[in-house]
């Protein structure tokens, strides 16, 4: 059952594909008409509809070529230089193995057991705790985690969040929320034009006022707004509608490339409320491992929430919930934070002598000390420390 739901979900992700390039140019021919019989209303305010919408239409027909180069024109750049684009908004750059070779080995490990080729990989220069992968065609896919998530994530979350990521790829959710985007983009930018140009037209020249009016004007403006309107509510409902079960698949498919389902739910608790990247735009946020601000009701939302998503692993491949995480640590080797020279802020155990640790005033704790992991062991100090 899970294997024909994967398979569908990617055949109906390359369905949507196309789909949505197709919709995007009728939302913006649509958008034309609409400009067309807006100005067609401007220009002749005092004529009756039907000669106004004879008139939008002329202006729409002779549009057409124009309109149409200049989506394909967007429709280039976008598939060229969205990366650049992203790369600019949150500080993105490549990384090599020589620069993050435990980030770059992880991911290469994921791609070698599936026999996939390996993403580029990009680091973004951001405290939040994100990541989000890009690219319309296996040359340009790139994955990108931001430097916070480097920093507070142990390996085996850190894999389970390439994998995340990388199920995404697979799966063929990039393609369709960058297409997403781009159109989300088109209809923005034109809609933007039109309104524009309305508010600086004065519409309150004489023969708006003149009592012989016929009242088409007023009516062709109405139309040609609403029409506007229905094309970005359009747009944000073809955002909506790309499913949330994508966020599902993608943790699935991490829990199954890794064989670690508390990895992927420690990663996203950690990730929990720390997400929100400060100069992402909403449209980059949608594709990351977590939205934040995805919407103010669930209705809205682009990705469900973290509790569901861990439900759901726990559910369906095991796994232990710690909760909410209310504070993290810097994702540093134990050995770091043991001071060269520490002052002695314990009694050392009887069993023989031992470096004990200091405060570390920068970190506002008091570690620890060896003495006191228990069986345990290190990898669950920090843990130990919060639970007092």
């Amino acid at each position: 059952m899970s294997a024909f739901g994967l398979y569908s979900h990617i055949r109906a992700n390359r369905i949507r594909s196309i789909v949505l390039m197709v919709g995007l140019f009728l939302l913006v021919y649509l958008m034309s008409f609409a400009g067309g019989l807006l100005a067609a209303a401007l220009a002749f305010d005092n004529a009756t509809l039907d000669y106004l919408i004879d008139v939008s239409r002329g202006y729409f027909l002779s549009s057409l070529p124009v309109v149409t180069i200049g989506t394909l024109i967007w429709l280039a750049i976008a598939w060229q230089f969205h990366q650049r684009m992203i790369d600019a908004l949150v500080r993105g750059h490549n990384v090599t193995r020589q620069e993050q070779p435990v980030l770059y080995n992880l991911l290469e490990n994921l791609c070698i057991s599936r026999g996939i080729p390996m993403p580029k990989l990009k680091v973004a220069e951001d405290p939040s705790l994100n990541a989000f992968a890009t690219g319309l065609h296996q040359r340009q896919y790139a994955i990108t985690v931001t430097r916070g998530l480097v920093d507070q994530l142990d390996e085996p979350e850190l894999e389970a969040v390439l994998g995340h990521e990388l199920t995404h790829i697979r799966n063929g959710d990039v393609r369709l929320l960058v297409i997403a985007v781009v159109i989300a983009g088109v209809v923005s930018f034109v809609g933007e034009i039109i309104f524009r140009g309305l508010v600086r037209t004065d519409m309150r020249g004489p023969s708006s006022s003149s009592e012989d009016k016929k009242g088409g004007g007023a009516i062709a403006i109405m139309i040609a707004l609403g029409i506007v309107a229905v094309a970005w509510i359009l747009s944000i409902v073809i955002r909506l509608s790309l499913s949330r079960t994508r966020e599902y698949l993608a943790d699935a498919g991490a829990v199954e490339l890794t064989k670690n389902p508390d990895a992927m739910i420690t990663a996203l608790r950690k990730i929990e409320g720390r997400g929100e990247l400060a100069s992402a735009t909403a449209s980059v946020m949608e594709m990351c491992v977590d939205n934040p601000h995805s919407g103010f009701v669930d209705i809205f939302s682009t990705h469900p929430t973290i509790e569901k998503r861990v439900a759901a692993i726990v559910a369906m491949a095991g796994g232990r919930d710690p909760g909410p995480i209310p504070s993290l640590l810097p994702n540093r080797q134990l050995s770091d934070l043991i001071p060269e020279n520490p002052k002695r802020t314990d009694e050392p155990p009887p069993w023989g002598e031992h470096r004990q640790w200091d405060r570390q005033p920068a970190l506002g704790i008091n570690p620890i000390p060896p003495w006191q992991w228990g069986p345990e062991g290190p990898r669950n100090w920090w843990e130990r420390w919060r639970q007092g």
